[in-house]
């Protein structure tokens, strides 16, 4: 028999040797696969790992019910007819060549745009053309490439939930082996010799055997699995001195049985099993706790305009949003829900769900989806389904939005976690061969017993927890970040930049005077409607002084970013904006914020607002001052520069005129300098702005602002506590390393009693998963407490 193994999914050929290009085949599917790789230039696939890949499974006719429209829809995520988005779970994910073949599924399809790996949920979510390739047709691909997804119209939706079964079967087994061995050593622990309970030794020592043999090869096969594929791919991973203080306590103990030495180790053996899952039961359960809290509760502080009876109108937070509501969503807004337009001129940009740029045009009675922008004016729809804020938040975490931060600390517990490894190991056969020479009998259980007590399951633990319950707590205090890295970056934060018409302003109390021509009721009504689809500022105050005024229905509209609004209504035109946008302005600059008003070319006033400044900036400007350089970016003319002076800290530098794009460039200017800079916008103008900092704070009053583009909203109420959070994140930095240095001097001093024989491995065992929980705890309570002192 030839031991040749596949070179496609490394498993024996046995008789079969299939021969393609110099390289063995178990089958011809492996064989295929390797052609479909190879022809697309997608052989790097076995260079990141040898023999990673799954043997294709035959789907001959099972996926038949994905042409089927009414099926189809219930399992994707966004269809327009056109474009197709799918999550599929696929639990034959398990390494890096696995997530680098799905990433490049493009290349293989050429229907398919954009393919994105989640490797902890083993799911990998599909943007496709439908008119190029179905959904069929993608399904088969991943199981031809040995993919095969696991697809259920019944549990799709809580598939992730059925994966936590298999940890408590692993769990169960190894408690239940546990107390068994362990009750069946009790002869051997006190030495009892008496005639009926000694004929039987050998009876019960193959007996624990045999109940050792689930523990090690079921409930402890994770360990193993995970160490073989760290070894294979070069890669010391922290489960390699578990995998082999487990297999060392195996092989020994089956020896001792075998030639009759004693009675060997398999209560120690099922105790370190079962103890490590208990700590890894405990992790999952903190996790899901942090992640309900993460996806559930923390809502985003952007809300949407319900329309009423009587063309009456309020503001809602989007999670109120209930089937059959009209909803108004104006320009720049993401449409919250899936739905149907109602009125209005419409031109969606999908390029947060799809990544294509190009906007789609719908007209009233036709379908819109959630994460769509609207470009054009305002536009009514009525909800289908009630909000999923999940969805926002996965929205929000898009990779066309991620910006490529380094995660410092993320990037030193896997250093440390590599390190620590390599040096336990060092430690462990060196203490093993002293013992060799000194006290043959003491070697295994000294070798055993550095393995398993000197894990650095605590050191990994420390970063994840840690920053995982801040992001909670900050999501408690109306402080919402994207994921964890923002945390790490906010604390290295040195540079903070401020917009300040509707970030250091609020239009809650804004004064607003009108000079100029008189204005029929239906000019004021025109201005209203045109003023309806805007999301700055200006236009929200403005909007509100003319509430009471009549809606009307405009031909046309479009908002220049920066400069003004334009609306039509038959031959009629309206500018509303700066002195360079309206027609004929004829007037020159003043010193105060305005709006100037022009119809039909002709100049008709303008508008002058007196901006209110939030409670408590003085003080958040005072306290950030001390520990980093501030900047005040403005799109507005200097007008308001004398109340800052009065208002700010003195040498404060301050940018006025400043256009969307010199803030980008400004806040790169400061970058190439070296600086970490923090900006902090309204969500709207400084887009731009927002997407370049290092850490991009949106500010939220009671609109629709949600930008994919920052990193974290935060609500306008607790715009004074800034530079709490700041100090916040830098406290958990802290306490990150912290835990390091306490797990670092727990393994220290548990290996000073491993190495010189004074640990039983069985001990080691149950301190290695409490090293764990104190690490989680200690994390845990840490968090908490800084968090009561945030305001």
């Amino acid at each position: 028999m030839d031991n040749t193994n596949c070179f496609h999914c490394g498993d024996p050929c046995d008789d079969q040797i299939i021969t393609y290009k110099e390289k063995s085949f178990c089958c011809h599917g492996c064989k295929t696969v390797f052609d479909i790789f190879d022809s697309n230039d997608l052989s790097y696939y076995y260079e990141i790992q040898a023999a990673a890949g799954s043997s294709p499974i035959d789907t001959n006719g099972k996926y038949e019910y994905l042409d089927t429209p009414s099926i189809a829809d219930k399992l994707l995520e966004f269809n327009d007819g056109n474009h197709q988005i799918i999550n599929l779970y696929i639990p034959s994910i398990h390494c890096s060549s696995c997530i680098w073949i799905l990433e490049n599924l493009h290349k293989i399809a050429s229907g398919i745009i954009q393919s994105q790996v989640d490797f902890p949920k083993k799911t990998v979510r599909v943007n496709f053309e439908a008119t190029k390739v179905s959904l069929k047709e993608v399904v088969l691909l991943l199981a031809r490439i040995g993919y095969e997804p696991s697809i259920s119209l019944d549990s799709y939706d809580r598939k992730e939930k059925s994966q936590d079964k298999v940890l408590l079967y692993q769990l169960g087994i190894a408690g239940f082996a546990f107390g068994n061995i362990m009750f069946l050593s009790f002869p051997e622990y006190f030495e009892v010799n008496e005639f009926w309970l000694d004929q039987y030794k050998p009876f019960f020592r193959w007996l624990m055997f045999a109940f050792s043999l689930p523990v090690v090869f079921y409930a402890g096969r994770d360990y193993l699995i995970s160490a073989y594929k760290g070894l294979r791919s070069r890669h010391l991973n922290i489960d390699v001195p578990i995998a082999l203080g487990i297999l060392a306590l195996f092989v020994r103990s089956t020896l001792e049985i075998w030639f009759d030495w004693g009675s060997g180790f398999f209560d120690s053996l099922s105790g370190l099993i079962f103890f490590l899952l208990i700590g890894r039961y405990f992790q999952q359960k903190t996790y899901a706790f942090l992640s309900f809290e993460r996806d559930y509760k923390s809502y985003f502080p952007i809300a949407v305009t319900r329309l009423l009876n009587h063309n009456k109108e309020e503001t809602i937070q989007v999670y109120k949003i209930k089937k059959g509501d009209r909803i108004l969503i104006r320009h720049g807004e993401i449409i919250p829900v899936d739905g149907l337009l109602q009125k209005g001129l419409v031109e969606i940009d999908y390029s947060f769900v799809t990544g294509e740029a190009i906007p789609v045009k719908k007209v009233a009675g036709e379908k819109v989806f959630a994460g769509g922008k609207q470009l054009l004016g305002a536009m009514e729809m009525t909800a289908l389904k009630n909000v999923s804020q999940s969805y926002l938040t996965q929205l929000w975490s898009q990779n066309i939005f991620r910006k490529n931060k380094t995660t410092a600390f993320q990037s030193l517990t896997d250093s440390i976690g590599r390190r620590f490894t390599l040096a336990v190991l060092l430690i462990a056969f060196g203490a093993s061969l002293f013992w060799a020479f000194t006290d043959p009998s003491r070697v295994w259980n000294v070798f055993t017993a550095v393995l398993i007590i000197a894990c650095p399951c605590a050191i990994a633990l420390a970063a994840p927890f840690t920053l995982g319950n801040m992001l909670r707590i900050f999501g408690r205090k109306k402080f919402y970040l994207k994921d964890v890295t923002v945390i790490e970056q906010l604390a290295s934060i040195n540079t903070a930049i401020f917009d300040k018409t509707g970030t250091l302003t609020t239009r809650s109390h804004d004064s607003i005077v009108y000079e100029g021509s008189e204005l029929s009721q239906e000019e004021k009504s025109w201005i209203k409607t045109t003023l309806r689809a805007s999301n700055h500022p200006l236009s929200r105050s403005l909007y509100q002084l003319l509430k009471g005024q009549e809606i009307l229905t405009l031909d046309d509209y479009k908002e220049y970013v920066g400069q003004g609004l334009y609306s039509s209504k038959g031959e009629q035109k309206l500018k509303l904006g700066s002195a360079s946008f309206v027609d004929n302005c004829g007037i020159e600059t003043t010193d105060q914020t305005v709006v100037h008003l022009s119809t039909n070319s002709t100049y008709r006033g303008h508008f002058i607002f007196q901006s209110q400044y939030r409670a408590g900036i003085s003080a958040l400007f005072e306290r950030l001052k001390k520990t980093m350089e501030i900047a005040l970016l403005s799109g507005d003319h200097e007008g308001e520069k004398h109340r800052l002076e009065a208002l700010l800290p003195s040498l404060i530098p301050m940018y006025f005129n400043q256009k969307p794009k010199d803030k980008l460039f400004f806040v790169k200017e400061l970058q190439d300098q070296g600086k970490k800079v923090m900006m902090v916008g309204d969500g709207l103008n400084d887009a731009g702005a927002l997407a370049q900092s290092n850490v991009g704070i949106a500010i939220s009053e009671d609109i629709n602002v949600f930008s994919p583009a920052c990193d974290g909203i935060l609500d306008a109420s607790k715009f004074k506590y800034l530079s709490a959070y700041i100090g916040a994140s830098k406290q958990a930095m802290k306490i990150i390393k912290m835990s390091f240095v306490l797990s670092l001097l727990y393994n220290l001093v548990g290996l000073y009693f491993a190495v010189t024989g004074q640990l039983e491995p069985v001990v080691a065992a149950i301190l290695m998963p409490l090293s764990s929980i104190s690490i989680v705890a200690f994390t845990t309570l840490a968090t908490n407490l800084l968090g009561r002192k945030i305001k």
